[in-house]
């Protein structure tokens, strides 16, 4: 591992923006508001918010990471290093520090936002060499998969270590990542029909191996049952495992075959949110797992292009999501935490 210090890049302002694209709310809908980010072609993706009010974005195709005042609609954008590639990042939850996965870079970063200084951790003689979707432990450790390097990692954020653990399926693809409340890590493998698990404190990783062969998930989220459901991105289904049992089941997305759910994410009333990216304008559909029903079913206004990844921000009841067709957007999924 090599720990480097960079010097402040240049923080850029842009002017403030109205809300570009809304729907409202209506029988099985919800409403949605995105605004136009104002740096073209940079896939703003996997926005995160500490406070509900800055939101921390990245723009992967042209290495920047940058953030949104929800209050005076402005953006503010920070430049990478050419090449970094950012994929993800998260927010330290005082709201101090912003941490990136350069994923074509072999490091992770950390931006400083009072002092606007970088910090880069890379990783150990370069891998693996493509840090891809993060989130921080209990502890304030960070976990992140590996896609191309086929591995998951934790950094140790106080000794600024990595260690990396390799998932034996070849070309598994971990991709989404999330921690349940034990503390064991899961982990989706795009490029088969597994999930993994890893216990942090043996670090000893188990592949779950899914019933339908042709299942490949792709995001994940885990109910306070301990389930753990996730978005079958090849097989057009909402899936879930659980750990206790054993037993899988899956239920087809509304869309149909072809629909490619993608971005997921679990509100605070136990419903999952998941958006259907094989169909124009994307969907962005609700499952009550107490029914075991789809109960909302909403079009992306912007058209969405693809929604990646996406945040749930308790305190206003909201999902935060970045779209390929250049905005940043929210989902009121709980309209009565957001009129509070």
């Amino acid at each position: 591992m090599r720990l480097t210090a960079l010097a402040a890049l240049p923080v850029l302002a842009a002017p403030a923006v109205a809300q570009d694209f809304a729907t409202e709310a209506g029988d099985g809908t919800i409403v949605i508001e995105e605004w136009t980010v104002p740096y073209e072609t940079s896939r703003p993706r996997d926005p995160y918010t500490v406070d509900g009010d800055t939101i921390w974005f990245v723009g992967q195709v042209t290495d920047y990471i940058a953030s949104f005042d929800v209050s005076e609609a402005e953006f503010s954008k920070v430049d990478l290093q050419d090449g970094d590639g950012p994929h993800n990042l998260i927010v330290e939850p005082d709201g101090q520090a912003v941490w990136y996965a350069a994923n074509r870079a072999a490091h992770v970063g950390r931006y400083d936002v009072e002092t606007a200084e970088f910090e880069r951790v890379m990783m150990p003689e370069g891998h693996p060499e493509d840090p891809h979707t993060m989130i921080f432990d209990a502890q304030g450790d960070i976990w992140f998969t590996g896609q191309g390097a086929n591995t998951v990692s934790k950094l140790d954020v106080s000794e600024r270590t990595v260690e990396t653990l390799e998932v034996p399926t070849p070309d598994a693809r971990p991709y989404g990542i999330k921690i349940a409340e034990d503390g064991t890590v899961w982990v989706v493998l795009l490029g088969t029909n597994k999930l993994a698990s890893i216990d942090p404190g043996t670090m000893a990783l188990t592949e779950h191996e899914l019933p339908r062969e042709e299942s490949r998930p792709r995001r994940l989220a885990i109910t306070d049952d301990g389930r753990i459901w996730y978005t079958d991105y090849a097989g057009s289904r909402l899936g879930v495992f659980d750990p206790a049992t054993q037993e899988v089941d899956d239920w087809l997305t509304p869309s149909g075959e072809g629909s490619r759910p993608y971005g997921m994410a679990r509100d605070g009333e136990g419903r999952l949110w998941l958006v259907e990216t094989g169909v124009q304008p994307n969907a962005f559909v609700g499952f009550d797992p107490e029914t075991e029903a789809f109960v909302s079913n909403t079009e992306v206004p912007s058209g969405g292009g693809t929604v990646r990844h996406m945040e749930y921000y308790a305190p206003d009841g909201v999902i935060w999501f970045g779209a390929d067709t250049n905005t940043i957007g929210r989902a009121i999924v709980e309209p009565a935490r957001f009129d509070d």
